[in-house]
């Protein structure tokens, strides 16, 4: 039995250990803002996003020539550095922005359409992911995986077909080989989510907590205050009684 559950904690690790070699992710809040990621090795830069020259992709896709490609308005906070895994190079870049909706239409996104709107007491996200026609004809190791990946912000009520399903309560992922999307296949996505973020809703549980507890305590405190009062008339009747008639029959006693 030991052995068993064992496998399935090993199974759920390595499930949220996946790396790819071509990554968006996206950290998406309740009114549109966020941050994001984008990691690939300096080739699919060029061949995804038409990033330097595909003859000379070591010259030409740098993180700094990467990190132009996110300058625009919607983009705020932009950096970009050059990475090693397992002795390969890969250039990421990270960025702020406003609101999601914005990002389609940025250089950095020839490749992606996304946006999120409001349906009543929900919010709907969608978009695809496509190799655009104008990118680039660098070549390199195809084996690996692309994904596209949401951390969402509050509680997920429906998505279309994610890989794997909801990951850790609240991200969801869509892959595929590498090869399919550098052959042209999309990635399409979508999901459903509550418009209150799990982090309000969560303050607003410990708030209310907090606040049953402080009632809670002072209805003891108020119980024991009111249990242990003894009325002052009576026991002052019984005292000035008891006192009055010692000091009577002190006066009046004769020694014999």
């Amino acid at each position: 039995m030991i052995r068993f559950l064992s496998i399935l904690i090993l199974a759920a690790s390595l499930r949220g250990c996946i790396t790819y070699e071509f990554e968006h992710e996206f950290w998406v809040n309740t009114d549109g803002s966020g941050s994001l990621v984008v990691t690939a090795p300096p080739w699919l830069w060029n061949a995804m996003k038409n990033v330097g020259d595909a003859r000379n992709v070591d010259g030409t896709v740098t993180p700094e020539a990467v990190g132009a490609l996110f300058n625009s308005p919607a983009l705020q906070k932009v950096r970009s550095k050059l990475v090693t895994r397992a002795g390969r190079p890969y250039i990421t870049v990270s960025a702020n922005f406003t609101d999601i909706n914005a990002l389609e239409g940025v250089r950095a996104f020839p490749d992606l359409a996304i946006a999120l709107r409001r349906e009543g007491e929900r919010l709907r996200l969608f978009g695809v992911w496509r190799r655009p026609q104008s990118a680039g004809t660098a070549q390199g190791d195809d084996s690996g995986l692309m994904a596209v990946r949401f951390h969402l912000p509050s509680e997920i009520f429906d998505h279309r077909n994610a890989s794997g399903g909801v990951e850790r309560g609240n991200i969801l992922s869509w892959r595929q080989d590498l090869k399919g999307g550098l052959a042209g296949a999309p990635i399409d996505f979508g999901a459903t989510v509550g418009t209150r973020s799990v982090l309000s809703a969560t303050l607003g549980l410990f708030a209310m907590a907090v606040a049953a507890g402080v009632a809670i305590i002072a209805l003891v405190l108020w119980f024991f205050a009111r249990s242990g009062r003894t009325p002052r008339g009576k026991s002052g009747g019984r005292g000035s009684r008891r006192g009055g008639s010692g000091s009577d029959d002190f006066l009046e006693y004769e020694p014999t």
